[in-house]
């Protein structure tokens, strides 16, 4: 029973912390200078892109400290989940511009697990918890984040829902291959 509040816990926080950024974006542009400051890298990229900005990792941060305070894991791990949630944001859009996808660009895995796992990796020891735990958050994330993404769309948080890549790139290899036969005169 323990072990199960514990993850309910860590759930709240993951929660708290990658939804923050997204959020506060209804401040508009008000405080919310990129964190790479444009920085662009040798292929051209973006460092990480717009839509990081100091104001979102701040605000990440804080808000995941209090609430952790909240739930009674302290201020402390709260700042340091948070820190680490967000360096896996960071470690996430930093990939994906090495790979070319723009901006906003949604990865499935990509987009989820390091911002899952870098804060239960950084907690492991200070709040003990065992490799299946952390499998079983991850996991759970991952799910949630889909789905949570599809009713922020809807109330108009987000500008797109979360899409399943593989989907999306079957039907476009569909529409390839109709055009190539009928190009083809078959």
């Amino acid at each position: 029973m323990v072990r199960l509040r514990l993850i309910r816990q860590l759930l709240f926080l993951l929660i708290l912390a990658n939804g923050t950024p997204l959020l506060v974006k209804i401040l508009g542009n008000r405080f919310s200078p990129p964190l790479d400051c444009g920085v662009t890298c040798a292929d051209g990229q973006p460092l990480f892109g717009a839509s990081k900005t100091t104001r979102g990792v701040f605000l990440s941060v804080l808000a995941t400290a209090v609430g952790a305070c909240l739930v009674g894991l302290g201020c402390k791990i709260g700042a340091v989940f948070g820190s680490a949630a967000m360096s896996g944001d960071l470690f996430s859009s930093f990939l994906k511009r090495r790979m070319g996808l723009p901006v906003s660009s949604r990865a499935v895995g990509l987009d989820q697990v390091p911002e899952s796992l870098f804060p239960l990796l950084a907690c492991r020891s200070a709040l003990s918890l065992t490799v299946w735990d952390i499998a079983l958050i991850v996991l759970a994330f991952f799910f949630g984040e889909i789905l949570i993404s599809r009713l922020l769309y809807k109330f108009r948080v987000r500008d797109r829902p979360y899409q399943l890549v593989r989907a999306n790139a079957r039907k476009q290899i569909s529409h390839e291959a109709i055009s190539e036969l009928e190009g083809d005169g078959v």
